[in-house]
């Protein structure tokens, strides 16, 4: 089958297209999945441009969805012709994150060898049912950016309809987290460096939104449009704009920590969040259940991904070159 891994020590540059051995039949408690589709995430690309460290040939990506052709002994969840997508943490199926999460090291794409493959065998617990009605690639943007935006808001923050949500960017995180506020009855807020992007976030619900270059110091805005801050913060910028987070927060609010688009490491403003009394929750993805509880929801409410571009997979590398612009707006796909 057909692959695309990278070449040690990375770099868009050093992904390889090679054939591989087929992965063969399932085992037991296996599913075999004929693979369509992934969606580009911020990790993926740290990864391909070698920011992450992985093994000399890893196949690439954390997402991938398909359809199911064989099912191992055992297997009753699935069966063959099922539509299926992929966890990002296989081995944490519910509860509390715990030391088995707390590293990529069983991540797709990453520790272990990812979606960017014709095929897949593995465990049937790498995997859940996708959305009815969806397709390959719609599915691929659940794995990562998806389930992070609904875990940030509903399973940590307990979102509720009347709720005011500030989101940053229109990068797949944030504009999936617009769409569940939305879905839920919240108002929501958002910002973005271009005016055309904001115009199409209005378009997608966002009651208020603010060019943060027009208004460098945004928190304040924000504050001033709500009276008293907003309820939560999907926070994907990171040190750059956590300052700014906190300020917009209302006292006793919640800020989901998702990114580190604007770095690693930087200052907090500690003083300002004990004053807030607010709750800085990091996270990173999240785990089978609660994948299964999204899903769940996407069947009832109708909402369907915004997918920017699709790119074949001998086009990975243009697709990476093209999310490192910062051009896009939602998911970039690869389908094949």
């Amino acid at each position: 089958m057909k692959v695309a891994s990278l070449s040690a020590p990375g770099g868009i540059d050093r992904i390889v297209f090679r054939d591989v051995a087929d992965p063969g039949q399932p085992g037991s408690g296996q599913i075999r999945v004929a693979l369509h589709a992934t969606s580009l995430n911020y990790h993926d690309l740290l990864v391909a441009n070698g920011s992450i460290p992985a093994a000399d040939g890893r196949i690439l990506m954390s997402d991938g969805a398909g359809i199911v052709e064989a099912v191992g002994e055992g297997v009753v969840e699935f069966q063959p012709g099922d539509r299926v997508v992929s966890c990002f943490f296989p081995q944490w199926q519910d509860g509390l994150p715990s030391d088995v999460v707390g590293s990529f090291a069983g991540t797709p794409g990453d520790g272990i060898n990812g979606f960017a493959a014709e095929y897949a065998v593995c465990a049937a617990t790498a995997f859940t049912h996708a959305p009815r009605g969806w397709s390959d690639a719609e599915a691929a943007t659940i794995t990562t950016a998806g389930l992070t935006a609904w875990r940030a808001l509903v399973v940590n923050g307990q979102l509720k309809a009347g709720d005011t949500v500030l989101v940053l960017g229109t990068g797949g995180v944030s504009i999936a987290a617009l769409q569940i506020a939305k879905a839920m009855g919240a108002t929501v807020i958002a910002t973005s460096s271009s005016d055309e992007k904001l115009e199409k976030v209005r378009a997608l619900g966002a009651d208020h939104v603010i060019n943060y270059r027009q208004h460098p110091n945004w928190g304040k805005q924000v504050s001033s449009l709500t009276g008293a801050g907003v309820d939560h913060v999907v926070e994907v910028g990171g040190p750059g704009t956590l300052a700014e987070s906190i300020t917009a927060v209302r006292v006793g609010g919640h800020i989901a920590l998702i990114g580190v688009l604007t770095g690693r490491q930087g200052d907090v403003p500690t003083m300002a969040l004990m004053a807030k009394q607010a709750r800085l929750q990091g996270l990173v993805v999240g785990n089978r259940r609660q994948q299964q509880d999204y899903i769940a929801a996407l069947n009832q409410n109708g909402m369907r991904p915004i997918i920017d571009r699709r790119f074949a997979l001998d086009q990975l590398p243009e697709a990476f070159a093209y999310q490192a612009s910062g051009a896009h707006f939602g998911k970039i796909c690869i389908e094949w």
